[in-house]
């Protein structure tokens, strides 16, 4: 009954020619799925991970399962190809800054239409919410990151988005509890009581504690926090109606580690796993790296975009994690009932320098259908939140209703036999 009315709302809205700007029609093509998977990795290209010796697992996994071939990571850096994927929008937001929790008066990005660069002079992402213009994202950015030649490269090097002046600000699991479904953003390493206010964390302390006072005669400050929990990929935590918990079921509390009561491996366990699951893995597991975190967590000592220039205990770690995951999910009694997806998938190859463009590797495992397949059709992230939604029959939502993008059809196809 509530789906029923937020439809007709929906098109009287639409009839009416007022307030969803860029929230269009359901998009088609894509099988009805009842739970995904999003897995969020960080930081590496596709020729780093294909043919990695390290990364055994997934590379297998890429063969078993569905593999994008040419898929693309929008800008940079890792917070906005986060909202990209979550939201269809950098919602004028090019840098990883943390929110500037529970503002009630600060002025969004979106409604100033200036974008937050990554200049480290910009102030704390004010909570995302209204209407307004985003970043526009040239093929070759030299304003954010670098400046003049080469350039940093956004997509292919070849793409480019204009600013859009009617984005909303809103994300996938706005529209999950407008449309009566659940979700989740599972984030390890998140402090046992949960994300609000939180910047960082080593999965105890945060950056807002008094480790001097917590462990007296260590020595111990805020600054060797090792922070495993970063905010900045937690996408969610940016927008005011979850910082507020202003609709129906959307808030922080939807926001939980990995361990423990309704942590991921709980929640896998049990078969109680919301309709989206969008999940994060900590700093050293997710191959970004902390410098601070021991070898095997280091960031890559090079970044000429090659395996050569790699920490091969970070990319083993990160391969490890995924394989850890991904049997969880497949152990699941969920990942029997009904139609699953899981896609795991990289924010932005970090080493996108031209001539290297922003190409990741994407991966698609469903539990009914098509299996080995690869595609070269061009992707991007705004592709696989157009595709999610598709196929949990919600709008498509700013960039994802642009006319280029591309549902991905041929690795969510009907085949094979539910496993």
């Amino acid at each position: 009954m509530f789906k029923k009315a937020a439809m007709l709302f929906t098109c009287a809205t639409v009839f009416l020619g007022i307030g969803l700007a860029q929230e269009g029609s359901v998009p088609s093509g894509i099988p009805h799925l009842d739970h995904v998977f999003v897995i969020m990795m960080e930081n590496h290209g596709y020729s780093q991970l294909i043919g990695n010796p390290n990364a055994v697992y997934i590379n297998n996994y890429a063969k078993s399962a569905n593999l994008a071939t040419n898929y693309f990571a929008v800008a940079h850096p890792s917070l906005t190809n986060y909202l990209e994927v979550t939201g269809g929008s950098n919602f004028g937001v090019l840098n990883d800054n943390a929110p500037d929790w529970h503002n009630a008066s600060c002025t969004t990005n979106l409604a100033t239409g200036t974008p937050s660069l990554d200049n480290g002079k910009e102030p704390p992402i004010c909570p995302i919410e209204g209407q307004g213009t985003d970043a526009a994202t040239p093929a070759i950015d030299f304003r954010n990151e670098t400046t003049g030649p080469p350039g940093t490269i956004n997509i292919d090097g070849k793409k480019s988005i204009p600013a859009d002046h009617h984005i909303i600000g809103k994300t996938i699991a706005d529209q999950l509890d407008e449309w009566g479904m659940s979700w989740k953003s599972y984030q390890e390493s998140l402090p046992r009581y949960g994300a609000n206010n939180v910047n960082a964390s080593d999965g105890f302390f945060t950056d807002k504690s008094d480790l001097a006072k917590a462990l007296p005669g260590e020595g111990q400050t805020e600054a060797n926090l090792i922070q495993l929990y970063a905010v900045k990929h937690n996408p969610f935590a940016y927008f005011r109606s979850v910082q507020e918990g202003m609709n129906r079921e959307s808030s922080l509390a939807n926001v939980v580690g990995f361990l423990g009561y309704q942590g991921l491996f709980e929640d896998l366990r049990v078969g109680n796993v919301p309709n989206y699951s969008f999940i994060a893995p900590n700093q050293c597991n997710d191959m970004h790296g902390r410098g601070n975190a021991g070898p095997a967590c280091e960031s890559d000592p090079n970044d000429n975009g090659t395996q050569a220039g790699l920490n091969p205990g970070l990319i083993r770690l990160g391969d490890l994690t995924v394989e850890n995951i991904v049997f969880s999910i497949h152990a699941s009694p969920v990942w029997k009932r009904g139609r699953n997806a899981i896609v795991l998938v990289w924010d932005e190859n970090d080493y996108s320098v031209a001539p290297i463009v922003n190409k990741v590797v994407t991966i698609v495992d469903t539990n009914y259908g098509v299996h080995h397949t690869q595609s070269a059709k061009f992707y991007d992230h705004f592709s696989l939140l157009r595709t999610i939604e598709a196929g949990l029959g919600l709008p498509c939502l700013n960039h994802a209703c642009d006319k280029d993008v591309n549902v991905m059809s041929d690795l969510f196809a009907e085949g094979g036999s539910a496993q």
